[in-house]
């Protein structure tokens, strides 16, 4: 480049001339037109600059020269990580659901006469047949031979009830109460599913008080009115009607209202009147006849069908275990099951482990993750890469690469039972594998049965207090930096009329927030006109409780602020702020009815928060770990490590997965990186660097240093100490979550998840899995029994929790020296007093040391 850079300046600068006498008359020449030339090329500095110029500009092709010559290398390491891919499938693998198992409808039996009504979407309304409800039952189209059912052949077309009770907002009843109530119920429609009917049943039961001629009830699916019917039955009898639903209307995403019109005066009817009410029961339901559809396997529309939320039944996931365990297998599946349990959020998952195919049942998900030689079946499998002799090739019957993980998807049990394999030739490349799965964004460009993960992007872990759906970090935000209940960005609500609920947004603090005293919030707002604001306001609300209250100033509408202090007892991790328009008409109506619907509320994106806090938190403390406090500590539980025992057994599996589950639901990032060892791999080094967490039964437990600290410790023999105390239980069946400070680093928890029997382990599980448990987790020690020998699932009466608090806590703290101190004379505060007597000591010495040289100098 230099060479060439001489040359040219050489030619550019230096006139070439072949013969002397050319060279003596060049130079004549150049002396006699000197005065003509610029004087630039004959000037020294000029021409050094010009070429540090030229020298610059080439130096500066140079990085971009190296950066096409990475991108290229890069380009060529791609091309030879390319494989030979194999033979296209002349098919891909399809499932084909299988039907469940689902009883015959038959209509509840009640004691008090019962009327049938049915109504169409051109009905009005509808009159008593006369006949009772179980009579009426006959006519049922779901009322089908069992026999019929089993077969898809001879009936491809399945029945499904979806009963009200499964929704948690109904209770024991839906109550409409005034003049004109409204309730409203949503449901999905499963991917796979072709509606081919639908009937909406509803039972109720209404005021005896009300006139049958003004007095009805209208059903609307998706703002869509399917029909009406009067509320005429006498003495608050229970009646029955049926509603067709039309197919068409029937979405992924669908809602139920459910309007009552109620008057028991023919002239005026009072809406605070108690009397005006009607209840829909908790048994009415949705009768769908559906056809399964089948589904085309392809990793395009991961997670389905392996995960839908859609579906109307708990997803079910079956992982086959391998014949040997080790620690990246443990790994691969805790990730996994922390991702599905994501997927489906709110929603239920069940999983458990099998040892062959022949476990599986039909219409479970099968996942199968690990090496040839873990999982031997995969030979017997059809898949897109052949599997021969414990390794996977290429299209050329060539051996992958060690560090090349294996995606690809296949059926069993005649196609009833979708499998998706995660494989390599190696441990890492399994791994590998399922992390392509477990990162958000990468696997969206998944597609076709079958994928090769050579490379694999890393995505750099979030700071420790970035959670998404909590406050930010920065102390002044606005209310458009908070997440609404479908995780987007909080926008602009308005409400309608003069009773409106509150408009909601998640408050949650940090867990390791201390809030102090000068928090405030400034709400933007605006409103309509024609309201009255002598009675009009607007309120502000913490977790149901009212901090502040302002009254609307004007008639003709506008827009305001208002700003509250925010109480700082009351913000917690699940706080919830709530801001309610009580909106009231210029002119009341008659009867006390009045005309609302002008009448509008909106509550502004841009309103803002200042709030004064600092980081402390004291540990160990269970009742943090309901958020997933410090094991989601950053969010994709990179600083948490699992230890299970070597040679685990199915319960402590279980155990595992069913802790990943609950960090998976707790927590929200881009990727998990979520590390399990069995106790024999786990690092030294680790043990004083991550929070750990270890699973097992005591005599198998990875950290026995867990039973020797303060608090409630298992023994041997049964044995249970606490403090100077000793007892021995037999049995004793109880499982254990106890938190200790970690022996090796006081910056770091040891979560200890134990029992002496295995049947501990199991309700371990149980507890981990339903909501109404873990919400009570609290103290430092947790106790968990079931008193029931076959608990139903999902059955939270069926378990004893006691909560226990004898170890001392540890101050941790991030924050500046100023509140360090003030945190230390908090805790010493005896030394306050000690302090000013010791303050004022050494004041009255120095005075006093003072005066007498004042004295001595004035003697002098």
């Amino acid at each position: 480049m230099l060479h060439f850079l001489s040359q040219w300046l050489s030619a550019l600068f230096i006139r070439p001339t072949d013969r002397p006498a050319e060279r003596s008359a060049s130079r004549s020449a150049s002396s006699r037109l000197i005065s003509r030339r610029s004087p630039f090329w004959n000037r020294p500095l000029y021409l050094l600059i010009g070429l540090v110029s030229v020298l610059s500009m080439s130096l500066g092709f140079v990085p971009r020269l190296s950066a096409q010559s990475t991108d290229l290398q890069r380009q060529e390491n791609q091309v030879i990580r390319e494989f030979a891919l194999p033979p296209t499938p002349a098919a891909p693998p399809v499932y084909q659901p299988e039907p469940f198992a689902e009883p015959a409808y038959s209509e509840p039996a009640d004691s008090e006469p019962s009327g049938e009504f049915s109504a169409g979407e051109s009905t009005a309304g509808a009159s008593p047949t006369g006949e009772s409800s179980n009579s009426a039952a006959t006519a049922r189209p779901t009322d089908r031979p069992t026999g019929a059912r089993s077969s898809r052949a001879r009936q491809p077309i399945l029945p499904y009830v979806l009963e009200f009770t499964r929704s948690p907002v109904v209770g024991n009843r839906l109550r409409l109460q005034g003049v004109y109530a409204e309730s409203r119920l949503g449901f999905t429609r499963p991917q796979n599913w072709q509606i081919n009917s639908a009937k909406l049943v509803v039972r109720f039961q209404h005021s005896p008080s009300l006139l049958p001629d003004q007095s009805n009830l209208t059903l609307r699916v998706n703002d869509t009115s399917i029909g009406s019917v009067k509320l005429d039955r006498p003495n608050s009898q229970v009646a029955q009607a049926t509603f067709e639903i039309p197919k068409d209307l029937i979405q992924d995403y669908n809602e139920i209202s459910m309007l009552a019109e109620q008057q028991t005066s023919e002239t005026c009817t009072n809406p605070a009147d108690p009397t005006l009410w009607t209840e829909i029961l908790p048994d009415s339901k949705i009768l769908f006849e559906y056809r399964p559809q089948p589904v085309q396997l392809n990793f395009s529309r991961y997670p389905f069908p392996f995960l839908d939320n859609l579906s109307l039944d708990t997803n079910q996931l079956t992982y086959l275990q391998p014949q040997t365990v080790s620690s990246n297998w443990l790994t691969a599946i805790a990730r996994f099951q922390a991702s599905a349990a994501r997927i489906v959020d709110f929603r239920p998952l069940d999983t458990r482990l099998v040892n062959s195919l022949t476990e599986v049942k039909s219409n479970e998900k099968l996942v199968i993750v690990g090496t040839p030689a873990e999982q031997p079946i995969l030979s017997q499998l059809t898949l897109p890469y052949t599997v021969r002799n414990g390794q996977i090739l290429d299209g050329k019957k060539s051996p992958l690469p060690a560090d090349v993980g294996v995606l690809m998807l296949t059926t069993v049990k005649n196609s009833g039972v979708p499998v998706l394999v995660a494989t390599g030739n190696s441990a890492e490349a399994v791994l590998k594998a399922v992390q392509f799965l477990v990162q958000t964004k990468d696997r969206e460009i998944g597609a076709g049965q079958a994928l090769t993960v050579a490379t694999l992007a890393d995505v750099p872990s979030p700071a420790p207090r970035e959670w998404s759906g909590y406050l930010p970090t920065a102390n002044k935000f606005q209310l458009s930096d908070l997440m609404m209940r479908n995780r987007q960005p909080f926008e602009d609500v308005t409400v309608h009329g003069s009773k409106t609920l509150p408009i909601v947004a998640d408050f949650r603090a940090l867990p390791d927030d201390r809030f102090l005293r000068g928090s405030t919030a400034t709400l933007n707002y605006s409103y309509s006109p024609q309201l009255n604001p002598r009675v009009s306001a607007i309120e502000v609300t913490l977790d149901n409780v009212t901090i502040g209250a302002k009254r609307l100033t004007s008639t003709n509408g506008g827009r305001e602020s208002y700003n509250v202090e925010l109480p700082e007892k009351l913000i917690k991790p699940d706080s919830k702020l709530g801001v309610h328009f009580v909106l009231q008409p210029q002119n009341p109506g008659a009867c006390g009815l009045v005309a609302e619907q002008q009448l509008w509320g909106t509550l502004h994106s841009d309103s803002s928060f200042d709030i004064v806090r600092d980081n402390v938190v004291k540990l160990p403390d269970l009742k943090l770990l309901k958020t997933g406090f410090p094991v989601t500590a950053p969010q994709d539980l990179s600083n948490t490590i699992v230890v299970l025992p070597n040679e685990p057994k199915p319960a402590d599996l279980q155990t595992l997965i069913a802790f990943s589950d609950r960090m998976g639901r707790l927590s929200h990032s881009d990727a998990i990186q979520l590390q399990v060892y069995a106790a024999k791999d786990l690092p030294a080094a680790a043990k004083s660097q991550s929070h750990l967490v270890g699973i097992g039964t005591r005599d198998r437990f990875p950290f026995p240093e867990a039973f020797e600290t303060a608090g409630l410790n298992l023994g041997e023999s049964f044995a249970r100490m606490l403090g100077d105390s000793q007892v021995q239980a037999l049995p004793d069946p109880e499982g254990m979550v106890k938190e200790i400070v970690s022996p090796w680093n006081s910056d770091r928890l040891l979560l200890a998840l134990t029992g002496q029997t295995e049947q501990g382990l199991q309700d371990l599980q149980d507890f981990f899995r339903q909501d109404p448990l873990f919400s009570r987790l609290q103290g430092d020690t947790a106790l968990i029994s079931r008193n029931r020998a076959n608990p139903v699932a999902y059955d939270s009466s069926a378990y004893n929790l006691q909560f226990l608090q004898d170890a001392p806590k540890r101050r941790i703290e991030n924050t500046d020296w100023m509140t360090r101190l003030q945190l230390f004379l908090q805790d010493n505060w005896y030394l306050v007093p000690l302090g000013i007597v010791v303050l004022a000591l050494l004041l009255y010495s120095m005075s006093q040391l003072f005066i007498n040289r004042v004295v001595s100098s004035g003697d002098s």
